[in-house]
């Protein structure tokens, strides 16, 4: 869903404002911007010399007592032969060295100011609730920090070299053409208005065409992402055709959406070259019917500097659709920047608890759902204790567990942790004393020793590293692996079987060594040899913790102290595996029923 977007005034204060807010990017960089300023000043000012040459060069061939150069820096009495080579020669370095200086340190200011910027966008994921990566897909999250990130480099590159090249080239022109003949000069001047206009009308199209462009973009970006990352589901399903069709058909929107930009550009620069020679044709009929007494060097220095002034009037025509472009990736860059980062206000910093977790009256909703997920759960934990959560699919099960480390905001109800409650905690230092286990592993493409030992735990004694593999039951298949600890695991890691993610998942639990331990179905997608292995680990790993088990296996959480059943967001029973049994209620049905799969 695409956000409304102001129209007339509005819409130009809102793309100043963005634009403004682009390159205040620039402030850290303030000092090259300046050399880089200086040195297009030094390129346009050489345009007008360029023009003022051929009058020198016109007015000695027509009379040659000018054949003296007069009041001229560098070739001041020097004959025309010599001195007009000199001063052309003199005039194309002067232009060289502005021209290198303007983009040589505006390239540096620009690149600088595109990873500032797109290493702001990629900090503010890592703040974002995680609601907001529930209401956006990662396609359209990477889109923006690749794509649209690249619009604004060229809005940041090329429009401002554009920008300030030629605008400072047409200003000192026609400073010189007003200098010159400020009567014809008034010809030129007339048309601005009608460049205005194009260029307004253009502007509009550019940004409403890609803002469609960038949608499409994320599109695509998130078809690619999905079928790469499943594509063992693809290839087990015959999914191939499909996911071609997808792919195809968000391309040629991609495509359709880039052909109308394409279009409205090449119709746009003609019409402007149109208005603009047009002006030029009338300049010449005027130059030749008011040639008054002005010499033939005259004329021809006026005509050569007008002649000059249709390039840099493009250049900044067509950096409209660049401008456009990148204001309309800044837009959504920004968007995201000014999310609202994930709410921690809490003050409170331990550097250590005991994990003693009471949950009082617990009630949660998700955004935009009508039931609550949660409703008045209660329960204690007390420090080294094993609490285990059955349930149905849909009872609440996981929200809980997400809802100890404040992964997501409870409503109403408190969760305390050593008396404290986890709101009053700073999030770090909260989530510094929880370990999470889940069914769903995530490993990076990295070393095995250097997955264990992620993120606060990097740079973890070596010797640390293999006693929780060691105690997570995950050496004895790491030193089968060809480099052992340093053996790369591929993407999520990939090389490895479901089984072994998971033990070195528990691993980098043990390292991390936390009083509170979550495991949210760790079990619930493996075999028997391996669950085996799990369970082992588990054992390990839960000692001397506050560990809460949410379960799908009741095998797995037999020994648990207090077992809890939910349904429907309610505790509805709960007592030890014996009492549970006994009592033939919910619990006892979903064991009788996990007894019989497991038969057949």
């Amino acid at each position: 869903m695409q956000p409304n977007h102001p129209a007339g005034p509005d819409r130009a204060a809102s793309s100043a404002r963005i634009y403004l807010r682009l390159l205040s990017y620039l402030r850290p960089h303030i000092r090259h911007f300046a050399v880089s300023l200086l040195g297009y000043m030094i390129f346009a000012s050489a345009q007008p010399m360029l023009a003022g040459t051929m009058k020198y060069f016109i007015d000695g061939l027509d009379d040659p007592a000018k054949a003296v150069l007069r009041g001229i820096p560098l070739v001041d009495g020097m004959q025309l032969m010599y001195g007009v080579p000199i001063l052309l020669v003199a005039i194309v370095a002067w232009q060289g060295v502005g021209a290198f200086l303007g983009s040589y340190y505006l390239m540096r200011v620009t690149l600088q100011l595109v990873h500032d910027l797109r290493l702001a966008l990629f900090n503010s994921l890592l703040r974002l609730p995680n609601h907001y990566f529930d209401q956006n897909n990662s396609g359209h999250l990477i889109s923006r920090i690749t794509y649209n990130v690249t619009m604004v480099t060229g809005a940041a590159t090329d429009a401002i070299k554009t920008v300030v090249r030629d605008s400072l080239t047409v200003f000192f022109l026609f400073g010189y053409l007003l200098w010159m003949n400020w009567q014809l000069t008034l010809v030129l001047v007339a048309i601005l208005p009608i460049i205005g206009i194009l260029v307004a009308n253009a502007s509009r199209k550019f940004r409403k065409q890609s803002r469609k462009i960038q949608v499409t973009m994320g599109d695509l970006t998130h078809v690619a992402s999905e079928t790469i990352q499943g594509y063992r589901v693809v290839r087990s399903f015959g999914g191939e055709d499909y996911e071609s069709a997808r792919f195809s058909a968000a391309s040629e929107d991609n495509t359709r959406k880039q052909m109308r930009m394409a279009k409205t550009k090449e119709v746009f620069t003609p019409s402007l070259q149109l208005v603009t020679f047009s002006a030029m044709a009338i300049l010449l009929f005027l130059v030749l019917w008011m040639r008054g007494g002005a010499s033939a060097g005259d004329l021809v220095a006026y005509i050569t500097a007008a002649g000059l002034l249709p390039r840099p009037i493009r250049h900044l025509s067509e950096v409209s659709s660049v401008i456009q472009k990148g204001l309309a990736g800044a837009e959504s860059i920004f968007a995201q920047i000014d999310e609202p980062p994930e709410i921690d206000r809490g003050t409170i910093e331990k550097p250590h608890v005991d994990g003693h977790i009471d949950i009082q009256d617990l009630c949660f909703t998700y955004p935009g759902a009508k039931h609550p997920v949660l409703d008045g759960v209660s329960f204690t934990v007390e420090p080294g204790q094993m609490i285990a959560v059955v349930g149905r699919s849909g009872s609440g099960k996981s929200t809980l567990a997400n809802l100890i480390p404040r992964f997501y905001r409870h409503e109403a109800g408190r969760i305390l942790i050593d008396g404290v409650d986890v709101r009053e905690y700073t999030l770090r230092n909260l989530r510094h004393h929880i370990a999470i286990v889940t069914q769903h592993v995530t490993l990076f493409n990295d070393t095995v020793a250097n997955n264990i030992a992620y993120g606060d735990l990097a740079g973890s004694a070596r010797e640390d590293i293999e006693v929780a593999a060691e105690a997570a039951h995950a050496r004895e298949f790491i030193d089968r692996l060809p480099e052992g600890f340093d053996t790369l695991v591929g993407e999520n890691g990939v090389m490895l079987s479901g089984g072994q993610r998971q033990r070195l998942a528990i691993a980098r639990a043990i390292l991390k060594n936390a009083p509170i331990l979550i495991l949210d179905e760790a079990t619930s997608a493996l075999d028997t040899e391996s669950e085996r292995h799990i369970q082992a680990a588990l054992q390990h790993a839960t000692q001397g913790r506050s560990t809460l088990v949410i379960a799908h296996r009741l095998s797995t959480i037999e020994q648990a102290d207090v077992i809890l059943v939910m349904d429907q967001g309610r505790i509805v029973e709960r007592g030890t595996h014996t009492d549970l049994l006994a009592a033939g209620d919910h619990y006892a049905k979903l064991h009788a029923m996990q007894f019989q799969e497991g038969k057949v």
